[in-house]
This record gives C-alpha cells, sequence and structure tokens, in this order.
C-alpha cells in the first residue's frame, strides 16, 4: 500500500520558516557572538566615556559614568587579568562539576535501563503521559532525552498499536517543549543561575541566586505540561496522524521493550537503592538543630549562609556518581576505577565547546559589568519601563514571548541566557521585579518554542527519527506536528507563571518575585 504523504503546513507558514532558517543560518556561532558583542562593548565604552547621563549609579549612589576600557591602563589590566576573569567564571566549575556525577550515570547505563524500565512496564492508557513526564526526567541527562528518550516514544507507542509518531512527539514535547519543568533538580539549575548572578551583581554586588532558585516552580510545570502534552497528543496529533500519514508498510517492527537481562534488574535496583540510601541519610543529616549544614546563626536550611546550600551542586554530583557507579559495576559496563575517570572524561569531552564558548562568554560580561555599559542600560531601561507604566505581569509576559522569538535564531539555552541575562535581569530589578521571577519567565520562553525551530540542534535527528515510520516526513511536516504543543505551552505556561507570581506560591530555595534593592 502506497503511504499517503503527511500534511505539510500552508505555504505562508512555510515561507516563514524558511525565512527564519535562513536568517538564523546567517547568525555567527554563539562562541563568536561573544567575541563580537565584547568588541562592540570596547567600542562603546570609548565613545561614552565622556557623556554625561544625568543618571545615578545604584550599587554606590556616585553619578554613573561609562570607563573607557581601550585606554592602555585598561587593556593591561584586562590581559592580566584574563586566565583569572575565566578560571573565576561562576557557570563554569558548576556546570563541569554537576556533568561529572551526570557523566558517569549516563555511561554506565543506569539513565538508559531506568527509561526502558519506565516505559516497557506502562499500560497503554497511560502511554501518553509517561512518555512526557520520561521526556521530563531525563534532562537530567542532559541529551539523553534525545538521543533515547524520543526514539523509545515511537517505538512503545508502535509496539502498543498506536502511531509512533504521536510517540515521537509526545516525547520531543517532553524533552524539548518542556525543558524547563522537571520533578527533579538537573544540570541546568546552575547553569542558568551562574549567568543569572553576575547579571544581577551588576545592579546588586552583594545579592545572592540560589542555583534551585526555580525550582518549586519547575516542579509544579510538570503537571501543566504533562497534562497539556497528554491532551494535545490523544485529542489533537495522534487523530489527525491516523488520518493523514499512514505509517509505511515496510516499516520496521518495534524490538521487545520488555526484555532485560537479569543483571541489568539487578544493577538497576541496586543502583535505585544506593540513590535511595543516600537521599535517606542526606535527610537524617539535615533533621538535628545542631546539623552541620545550617545557618550557624540562624539554625535555617534556607539562609545563603546555609552550608546545604553551597552544597546543591555537588550534592547533584554525588547523587549522580554514587548510583552510576553502583550500576556500573553490578551490571559490568565498569570492570575497574578507570572505566568510571574514563566516563566523567567523556563526559568532558562532551563539554569541550560549552567551554570554549564560556571562555568568551566570562571575558564579554566582565566587559560589559566593568565599563558600567550595563548599568547604564539597567537605569536607562527601568527608567523606560517606568514611564511606560505596564503593570508586571504585562512586562513579564513580554520577557516570555522575546526570549520564545528570539529562541527560534538563537538554540542553546546557556548562549541564549548568557547574552540577555546581563539585560533582562537589571533592568527589571531596577523596578522591582527579582533576578529569580525574570530567570523563570526567560525559562518558559525559551522551552516553549524549542520544538519548532530548524535551527535546534536536535530538531533535524527528531525529522530522522519519523521517516523511520513515514518516509515522508519533512521539516516541515514535523513543525506542523509540534506547532499546537508550542503554542499551547507558550500560553498556557505563562498564565501559569502569573497565577503562581499572584498566589505568591515560592518559585524554590531562596527566591522571591520582587526585589526592593
Amino acid at each position: 500500500m502506497t503511504p499517503s504523504p503527511a500534511t505539510e503546513p500552508s505555504g505562508r507558514i512555510s515561507r516563514l520558516l524558511g525565512h527564519i532558517e535562513r536568517l538564523g543560518n546567517k547568525l555567527p556561532d554563539p562562541a563568536m557572538l561573544f567575541l563580537l558583542s565584547l568588541i562592540l562593548v570596547w567600542v562603546l565604552s570609548a565613545l561614552l566615556a565622556g557623556v554625561e547621563f544625568n543618571a545615578v549609579n545604584p550599587r554606590d549612589g556616585e553619578p554613573l559614568r561609562v570607563l573607557n576600557l581601550l585606554t592602555p591602563e585598561a587593556l593591561t589590566s584586562f590581559l592580566t587579568n584574563m586566565v583569572t576573569i575565566f578560571t573565576s567564571f561562576a557557570p563554569l566549575g558548576v556546570v563541569l562539576v554537576a556533568m561529572l556525577g551526570v557523566g558517569v550515570a549516563d555511561a554506565a547505563g543506569f539513565f538508559n535501563t531506568s527509561i526502558k524500565l519506565l516505559l516497557g512496564r506502562t499500560s497503554t492508557a497511560l502511554l501518553t503521559p509517561v512518555v512526557v513526564l520520561v521526556g521530563l526526567i531525563s534532562h537530567s541527562a542532559v541529551d539523553a532525552g534525545y538521543v533515547l528518550v524520543i526514539p523509545l516514544g515511537g517505538i512503545i507507542f508502535y509496539a502498543a498499536g498506536r502511531h509512533p509518531l504521536a510517540g515521537i512527539a509526545a516525547a520531543f514535547a517532553g524533552v524539548s517543549g518542556g525543558f524547563s519543568a522537571n520533578p527533579v533538580p538537573s544540570a541546568i539549575d546552575p547553569l542558568l543561575q551562574g549567568f543569572t548572578l553576575p547579571a544581577a551583581q551588576i545592579v546588586d554586588a552583594t545579592i545572592q541566586v540560589n542555583p534551585l532558585n526555580n525550582y518549586y516552580f519547575t516542579a509544579a510545570s510538570s503537571l501543566l505540561i504533562i497534562g497539556l502534552g497528554w491532551i494535545i497528543t490523544d485529542r489533537i496529533i495522534e487523530p489527525r496522524l491516523n488520518a493523514t500519514a499512514p505509517v509505511d508498510a515496510d516499516a520496521e517492527e518495534a524490538p521487545d521493550m520488555a526484555s532485560f537481562s537479569p543483571r541489568e534488574k539487578r544493577a538497576f535496583w541496586a543502583a535505585s537503592g544506593a540513590l535511595v540510601l543516600g537521599l535517606v541519610l542526606l535527610t537524617l543529616t539535615l533533621i538535628p538543630e545542631g546539623s552541620a549544614f545550617r545557618d550557624p546563626e540562624t539554625g535555617s536550611l534556607n539562609s545563603f549562609s546555609a552550608p546545604i546550600m553551597q552544597s546543591i551542586v555537588p550534592l547533584i554530583f554525588l547523587l549522580f556518581l554514587i548510583p552510576g557507579v553502583v550500576y556500573g559495576f553490578v551490571a559490568g559496563t565498569f570492570k575497574n576505577s578507570k572505566d568510571v575517570v574514563d566516563a566523567m572524561t567523556k563526559a568532558m569531552q562532551g563539554m569541550s565547546y560549552y567551554i570554549v564558548m564560556a571562555f568568551f562568554c566570562s571575558l564579554f560580561i566582565y566587559a560589559f559589568s566593568t565599563s558600567n555599559l550595563g548599568t547604564l542600560l539597567a537605569v536607562k531601561g527601568a527608567a523606560g519601563l517606568q514611564a511606560l507604566n505596564l503593570p508586571g505581569g504585562v512586562t513579564i509576559v513580554g520577557i516570555i514571548f522575546l526570549t520564545a522569538f528570539v529562541n527560534l535564531f538563537v538554540g542553546s539555552a546557556s548562549a541564549k541566557w548568557a547574552l540577555l541575562a546581563p539585560i533582562f535581569v537589571p533592568v527589571l530589578m531596577q523596578v522591582g521585579i527579582s533576578p529569580d521571577l525574570t530567570q523563570a519567565a526567560y525559562r518558559v520562553g525559551d522551552s516553549s518554542s524549542n520544538i519548532i525551530t530548524p535551527l535546534m540542534p536536535y530538531f533535524p535527528l527528531v525529522v530522522v527519527y519519523c521517516q523511520r515510520y513515514v518516509k515522508s516526513t519533512g521539516i516541515g511536516t514535523l513543525t506542523s506536528i509540534m506547532l499546537p504543543y508550542s503554542v499551547a505551552f507558550l500560553v498556557a505556561w505563562s498564565a501559569f507563571l502569573l497565577l503562581y507570581w499572584a498566589f505568591g506560591i515560592p518559585l524554590g530555595l531562596g527566591a522571591s518575585f520582587s526585589y526592593g534593592g
């Protein structure tokens, strides 16, 4: 039987996507964007150094002046401190330490087996929400969701007699569209916080931002994304696919998802037991009033001076490392300690591009802050917002939609936030909106449009997954499939954040909605 062609989006949408793709392809690499931005900051600092701005620096109360970074003294200082600027860049150590533990669990096979066990033992009626949930949890394993969960979504839907592209779409919606919704803390939390903190310190040098400042919100958002993903997949996407995109007659048969070796099962339960034991021991350590993890002065666990708050990234490292090591040795994927070290090495190799990007990013943020251009932009931007007298909710929604639009051209969440945080965070602080709320708004916008931009690095890979079952699938086809998810996520998630704010539900650890200077 000859398969019917998959429905393509309208000609107008196709032309729009073509324009977006061409424009995005003309943008330089993110690392080069930071280098160009650094040069621009240098030039602007020289041009604006002698200008009177009639503004006050909020950090010291003195008249605000731009410092020329192209003087011999400034250039000498920049070169002298370049290594220190890079090595002291807050996100660098945070991300690399977290990734060491994640890399061990990933290389051992703990993530793969956990996902297969969960998906392979789920009833047909609950396949959709479970696939979306697994997609959300997979963020803890960085890119595992793209290379494992999305194709597995298609496999288990196909094995259950459902349309495989609906399973791929549900998984893609969870992995990428729900990128900032996760019931489990992940490496993305400290990564974004690492850019938010220096941006906030442009205005307030003493401010602190917790790595889990959005955790309560992202965990609660999981319920929203799972619900929306379930309804859209079962009520809109799958019926449309059944009518317009029948599976090819020569599509491969789905493998048996319930097939696991006894050794893999033992390894999974041993690793899970180690993880639970670690969490129990940590909880028991935190309970006593005299716990070493508590603030020595107030006895609180939530204050920024509490050792537990300074230990979040090392704890993420350990809570992935220990189960990964246990799984590896029980399953046989690790034979000796060298295998564990090799897993960490492989994880760091995967971070090589991030390290290069972080080098140029650290120099840009340092120059942007030192020149006072960031402070000037914050003060003048805040004055403009105050003159518009927009409600705070309108401002936050504007940030969400602007981020979603920028995301169509710059796919990397870290690269994009590194560029936007020094602008968004200080400006909104000046009108009373906290860095925590600004970061939450960014995360909503950044996630919602991931699944409709062909410039997202894994987008072509998802097209290939779809072509295993429907060969006529193209970029336009996948975009048309994912567009309902994107629009629903963007609108409903924005409303959810506003309601969250209205009810005053905490965003995360040590977080607030307002900034009082």
